[in-house]
């Protein structure tokens, strides 16, 4: 693998540096922050061998071999445009953009560059979600019918969940995973889409509810709510049996039921470092192949679970000054 380079220094990157020194120390090169002292305390804690008072500074290091964004979504598409310019790979969090239109021109310029960008949704590259994936294609629960999804924090004070101009509310936080969880088992094959939010006094979504009908008659439900905690629990149900999965942010544990009682269950892998190590090998295979794009969360994918929470905003109502 490579050197890596984050812009950012809050929580997020604080886990994929404790990521890095389970996976390989020597990955921790460089961290950029707005502020000197912010960078040089975090490279100061976690051992990075640069502080960069600047993104651009970072990405210009001919020696980072990989940008990994982990500022707030409003920032995404400057920060891995300015990295794709600089001819550097992109390993972006989840929400990828602000919106689709971001999306489009980002993985555009990503294209045209021949630079590879993958967005970080951890849960598409974990070894227990293409496990999940793999019972549900043997029939292990029948024929699928069902899903049920929710993700719950309470964080409904946080700066970054009201403000609008940093992209606020739940959907791109925590519903974005419902809607990959969804996508991974049901696929995308949605005939209609009804939903519902309630929103905060600054007009960001603060509940989501979210009901899928396919064309084939399956159903999915979906929750995701800055307003309190719940299960994080996913349920995909079939004609046979049904597989409960805890934790849809970080899948820990996959059993499968039938008759109403277990008869299989999966784990997590038992050294799994964070479970941010899975994404970052990914890239840097990816990246070793000359590919542009991660298998494991394809360009055309994270567009349109993009364009997915669009719509969706525009029927709520929820509007960011980037739109």
């Amino acid at each position: 693998m490579g050197n890596v380079g984050i812009i950012g220094t809050g929580w997020i990157a604080d886990k994929m540096a404790e990521t890095l020194t389970g996976l390989n120390p020597d990955m921790k090169y460089a961290v950029a922050s707005r502020n000197l002292e912010k960078a040089r305390s975090f490279a100061g804690h976690w051992g990075f061998k640069k502080a960069y008072g600047s993104y651009k500074e970072l990405v210009d290091d001919p020696d980072v071999d990989l940008v990994y964004i982990a500022t707030p979504h409003s920032h995404h598409f400057d920060n891995s445009s300015m990295a794709i310019e600089a001819g550097k790979p992109v390993l972006c969090e989840k929400a990828f953009t602000a919106n689709a239109r971001q999306a489009d021109a980002l993985l555009d310029l990503a294209h045209k560059k021949g630079v590879f960008i993958t967005e970080a949704i951890w849960t598409r590259y974990m070894p227990l979600s293409l496990k999940i994936k793999e019972l549900i294609d043997n029939g292990a629960i029948g024929e699928p019918r069902l899903l049920n999804a929710s993700l719950c924090y309470y964080m409904e004070f946080k700066e970054r969940i009201l403000k609008p101009e940093l992209c606020g509310g739940a959907l791109l936080d925590l519903g974005v995973y419902s809607l990959n969880f969804c996508r991974m088992y049901f696929g995308t094959d949605i005939a209609r889409t009804t939903s519902a939010c309630i929103k905060s006094n600054t007009g960001m979504d603060m509940y989501d509810a979210i009901s899928l009908e396919y064309a084939d008659g399956r159903m999915a439900n979906l929750q995701a709510s800055t307003m309190g905690l719940c299960g994080r629990i996913g349920q995909i149900c079939g004609t046979e049996g049904y597989i409960i999965v805890n934790n849809i942010n970080c899948p820990e544990c996959a059993t499968v039921y039938r008759d109403y009682k277990p008869v299989e269950v999966y784990k997590a892998p038992e050294k799994q470092i964070t479970g941010y190590e899975y994404q970052v090998t990914a890239s840097f295979d990816a990246i070793g192949k000359g590919w542009l794009e991660s298998p494991y969360m394809p360009h055309q994918e994270t567009l349109d679970v993009m364009k997915q929470m669009d719509e969706l905003r525009k029927e709520w109502g929820v509007v960011y000054p980037m739109d």
